[in-house]
């Protein structure tokens, strides 16, 4: 397989800045073709900001004019990636291309669903790039039924992120739902997450729970654990009681998952969520998602430091299997946390520049989501990048 070849443009025309991403591609399809023939591209990539998604469907269908061959996937967000750089709050547009041989992918949403290992027929999913509506009814449970129509049952996406209208790209304009593309065995792909937050105390047992309600950890109330790990006073008073939890998540697995974590570091299956509420009669918390007896939660603050250096460590943990494969890459994707970004790193373009660090140059585009997806499940304040192999 070539390497895959991008473009990304700032304006605030989306004639312009779609010009001068073609004009881009252009470039980059001869550099890479070193003199030979430019390789055939069959699948783009389109990602645009939200200050853009009343013209996706002009820009759409002017990829299409321009590039009749390409099969076109994407979504909106607030903001972009685009190789080293990150669009936020800005008009922007991100396109990757892939010379994949056709058989070797396909597109899928509502009107055209992705078919279960029985019905496969000659096409069988080994992965698939997830891109998904947050309002769409029942996500949590679509999600392990997409799953399962792999060979894997890992996915990789995120949620559309807007300000105006949440939208996603499979050869077509769509709202709602899920939508995305899935890739055959043909198609080597590393994905690994990071999750960007840091424990600050020991992993706890569930031992009570009710809906989304911690009532008690290794059989003592669930406040007092929580005050007890973040060396708070019992006594304190609820309102600054409040004020300290309102900045502390808590980090959710099943009994058994994570366990080849290194310590102080949480792995892949952790679900990462917010302390929505407390109780300080009853002594218990709400969390921002169900819990259940048996689960594993630690408490948790998201540390910029901390999170810039998983980032890191995410790539480097894929640049180091890239080699011990004879692997390299082709193309990218990486899909980050709205709360993530330059705002939370206080600097532009932190994450991006951390994975070219590790990896180099290399292709790569995403956007900054409203929830990110790994294996079967919804993650939040992470970031996923996947890697597409090529033969080094």
């Amino acid at each position: 397989m070539s390497p895959f070849i991008s473009a990304h443009a700032c304006n605030q025309n989306w004639h312009t800045a779609l010009t001068v991403c073609l004009e881009q591609l252009t470039r980059e399809a001869r550099r890479v073709a070193h003199g030979k023939a430019v390789a055939e591209y069959t699948l783009g990539w389109c990602y645009l900001t939200d200050s853009f998604a009343g013209a996706a469907e002009d820009i759409l269908a002017e990829l299409k004019r321009h590039l009749p061959g390409v099969r076109w996937v994407g979504t909106v967000g607030i903001g972009i990636a685009a190789n080293a750089k990150e669009y936020i709050d800005e008009p922007a547009l991100a396109l990757m291309l892939a010379p994949l041989p056709r058989a070797s992918f396909r597109l899928f949403s509502g009107r055209q669903p992705l078919h279960t290992k029985a019905d496969a027929g000659d096409f069988h999913a080994h992965t698939a790039l997830v891109h998904a509506d947050a309002a769409a009814p029942d996500l949590q449970e679509l999600l392990p039924e997409l799953a399962e129509r792999t060979a894997t049952g890992y996915l990789f996406g995120g949620l559309s992120s807007a300000r105006t209208q949440a939208l996603q790209i499979a050869d077509a304009v769509l709202t709602g739902g899920l939508s995305g593309v899935a890739f055959s065995d043909e198609v080597g792909v590393i994905s690994r997450v990071t999750q960007g937050c840091q424990p600050v105390g020991p992993v706890r047992q569930v031992t009570r729970a009710e809906g989304n309600m911690v009532l008690t950890l290794n059989g003592q109330p669930a406040l007092a654990c929580a005050l007890h790990d973040l060396a708070l006073a019992s006594d304190l008073a609820v309102e600054d009681m409040a004020e300290a939890l309102s900045s502390t998540l808590v980090g959710l697995s099943r009994g058994g998952d994570d366990q080849a974590a290194p310590p102080g570091r949480f792995g892949a299956d952790t679900l990462v969520r917010h302390i929505v509420g407390l109780d300080p009669r009853a002594r218990v918390l709400a969390i921002g998602d169900e819990v259940s007896a048996g689960s594993q939660l630690t408490f948790c603050r998201r540390d910029p430091e901390a999170a810039l250096a998983d980032v890191r460590r995410m790539a480097a943990e894929i640049r180091d299997e890239l080699g011990a494969s004879k692997q390299q890459a082709a193309g990218a994707i990486y899909i980050s946390c709205v709360g993530r970004g330059g705002p939370h790193f206080g600097t532009p373009d932190a994450e991006l520049r951390a994975i070219r660090d590790e990896l180099g140059d290399m292709p790569l585009v995403g956007f900054f989501a409203n929830g990110e997806i790994a294996r079967d499940r919804l993650y939040g304040y992470t970031g996923v990048l996947t890697v597409f192999t090529m033969s080094a």
